[in-house]
Parts: C-alpha cells; structure tokens; sequence
C-alpha cells in the first residue's frame, strides 16, 4: 500500500529541511523525484542523495514567485520525466513581525510564495494531469497556524488559512478526475531553518505550551504524513488537513 515505485514526484523547497526529507522518503518509497528551488547546487546534493537510492532525481531551478513560468516549470517536468503524479507544495516562507509593524512588502513577500505560487502551481500540475486522465496526488505544506493563532504570524496565519481552503476547493473541483488534494499541517519543525529561533529558551518553551507531547517536530515527522497520503494507503482520503503537531490543536 505505500509502494509508489514508477511515480513521479515534483517537490518545492526541496533544497533542504521539510524539502529534502519529503523528497529522500519519497524515494526511498519507489518514486522518482523532480527537485524544484532556487538554490540549483543545493538540488545538486539532493539529486545525489536520491540517485544512491537507485532512483532518478532531476533538477529544475525555478523562482516560484514567477507565476507566469510555473506553467512551463510544469511542462518541463511532465516532458523530462514521463508525467507528474504527485506534487507537494512545500516551498514558504515566514516573516515574524508584530501585527502593528506588518509591511506591505513583507504580506506580499509572504501571500506570494505560500498561497499564490502555491495554488498556480497546483493548477499547472492539475491540467497535466486531467490531460493524462491517470489521476494523482496533490499535497500541500500547510501549518498549524492555518487553524490557531500564533503571535507574531498574522500574514504567516492567514496564508496557511488560505491553504487550507484551497486545499479544500481543489479537491472538491478535481475529484472527478481522480486527484486527490490534501494538505499536512505541521507545528515547530526542528531545521537548520528554525535552529536559531529554536535555541532561544524562552521561545522554545512557547514552541512546546500547548504540544501534549512536550517534543518537537523532525522533518521525518513530516515526510512520513506526505507518504501517507502519496500511496493508495490514503485512496479514500481527499480535501483533509493532516494535523502533525503534538496535539496543539486539540485544544
């Protein structure tokens, strides 16, 4: 049930952290994976990684913020690998501020990476597959913020709110095609990303309040919620926001 050997699998942000993972796991589950971020020689490492698991990794360096590109991002892949089956949108971005101190420059910075490129990439990949008419997955990187508050996130809040909605359309919109949408929400995730906010006692204690149980997140945690719902394990699972955060939100 959680063999994905032949599909193919496109991942944002792969570059490091969450990325990586969800891609290497991936992998390591039979699926051939296309690497998608800015930082080509940081793809590079990860290709390697995936290609010692005797599995073929391509590289694609794109600025996702270029919505115009992001339907010839998908073409390119779709072309070079044979099709797309799975697509996790896991490329975002935070700018903590206090909500009186928000920017402009800093709500777009954030709407743009984590919603907009986000939901006109999924629209790329969805066309691609309704042309193919063999179905896939769709999985978005969501948060627990996209259904409590935390402080200091109001723009990061409202862009995983966002996606959780979307989430929810496009899989009402694209099950008579047979692709599934979902989206996993996790809580702190302990990456190179996080590391320095994370080190800070007083944050480290907030990042736990409300975990019952009383441990951060590993990028594993993740990757693993991403194969879930990638296999046939998940076949009856559609329009779902997966909640991998320690219980905050049972609260």
């Amino acid at each position: 049930m959680f063999d994905l050997d032949g599909k193919v699998a496109l991942v944002t942000g792969a570059n490091r952290g969450i990325g990586r993972k969800i891609a290497l796991t991936l992998a390591e589950a039979g699926a051939n994976i296309a690497l998608v971020a800015r930082d080509k020689d940081k793809l590079n490492l990860v290709a390697d990684e995936i290609r010692a698991l005797g599995k073929s990794a391509e590289v694609f360096s794109a600025d996702l913020n270029l919505i115009g590109s992001l339907a010839s991002l998908a073409q390119d892949v779709d072309r070079m690998m044979g099709g797309i089956d799975i697509l996790v949108n896991n490329a975002g971005i935070n700018i903590p501020q206090e909500s009186i101190d928000v920017t402009e420059d800093a709500w777009d910075a954030i709407m743009d990476l984590n919603l907009k490129s986000a939901f006109f990439l999924a629209q790329a990949v969805g066309k691609l597959m309704i042309l193919r008419e063999g179905g896939g997955r769709i999985i978005n990187i969501s948060s627990q913020t996209g259904s409590v508050a935390l402080a200091k996130r109001a723009v990061y809040c409202a862009s995983k709110a966002g996606m959780n909605l979307i989430t929810k359309v496009l899989a009402v919109d694209w099950a008579q095609y047979g692709i599934l949408v979902n989206a996993v929400a996790p809580t702190f995730i302990e990456t190179d990303f996080t590391k320095d906010a994370l080190a800070d006692p007083d944050f480290r204690e907030y990042a736990l309040s409300k975990n019952v149980l009383k441990r951060l997140g590993k990028p594993e945690d993740v990757a693993g919620a991403v194969l879930y719902l990638s296999t046939d394990a998940a076949k009856l699972v559609t329009g779902h926001v997966l909640m991998v955060d320690g219980g905050w939100t049972a609260h």
